[in-house]
């Protein structure tokens, strides 16, 4: 569904991110693990030409997306989660969720996809004309997650969703993904510094070193390799 062609990313004259090359099959829920400053985050701002990659490719179902407008790869299906939740504030709950939709012309399928989210997060039912910035870290990040699946995503890139969050409310979080992922059928590219969660979850993994791709494997392999249980794991 999604692959990586060595792709090279640069702020300035610091290069983050050196011949990255991975692929996402569809249905897969593919996590990429690394220290703060691997590259991770730039990697998926290189997918969404936030920060265009200075060579390389990216390609979606065998096309180049390089260049594309944020609002054609929402069109394609594909619907980024940043990091930091970055709701809008100022927005009730209700407001935010129809923001996700708004490509969208379908009335019918958006009022059975708002009905969904608040079923999976029932807690958005309750806060829905509540003024989104004052929910809680973990409220707005369901929040965000479901704005994106508002938008009835194909490929749902999450960037840390487990930032700043209670161990209680990641489970949650974590569930919900496993959820969508096979209620769904959507295919998950997952960003995430919390390893353990990650690669329980995930079928595949990618483990990021200083802009590099270090190693690939199973999910379940990579909890159990040595390297990474040390250096990722803590244990």
């Amino acid at each position: 569904m999604l692959e990586v062609r060595r792709i090279q990313t640069c702020y300035g004259n610091i290069q983050a991110l050196k011949d990255v090359s991975l692929e996402i099959f569809e249905g897969e829920i593919i996590a990429l693990i690394g220290a703060n400053g691997a590259g991770k985050t730039t990697t998926l701002m290189s997918v969404c030409g936030l920060t265009p990659p200075r060579s390389g490719d990216v390609l979606f179902e065998g096309q180049s997306i390089l260049g594309l407008a944020p609002e054609r790869l929402v069109a394609k299906g594909i619907v980024q989660v940043p990091e930091g939740r970055r709701i809008f504030p100022n927005m009730t709950v209700l407001e935010n969720l129809e923001m996700g939709a708004y490509l969208r012309q379908d009335k019918a399928g958006i009022n059975q996809d708002l009905d969904y989210v608040m079923k999976i997060f029932p807690i958005l039912a309750q806060r829905r004309t509540q003024v989104g910035g004052t929910l809680s870290g973990g409220e707005q990040q369901m929040l965000a997650i479901s704005r994106a699946l508002m938008a009835r995503p194909r490929l749902l890139l999450l960037d840390e969703p487990s930032l700043g969050l209670a161990p209680l409310v990641i489970k949650q979080i974590f569930d919900i993904i496993r959820k969508i992922n096979q209620e769904n059928k959507t295919t998950v590219f997952l960003v995430e510094q919390n390893a353990n969660q990650a690669l329980k979850l995930a079928h595949r993994g990618y483990v990021m070193e200083n802009g590099r791709i270090t190693l690939t494997d199973t999910a379940a392999n990579l909890l159990d390799n040595e390297q990474v249980r040390k250096a990722y794991l803590g244990l």
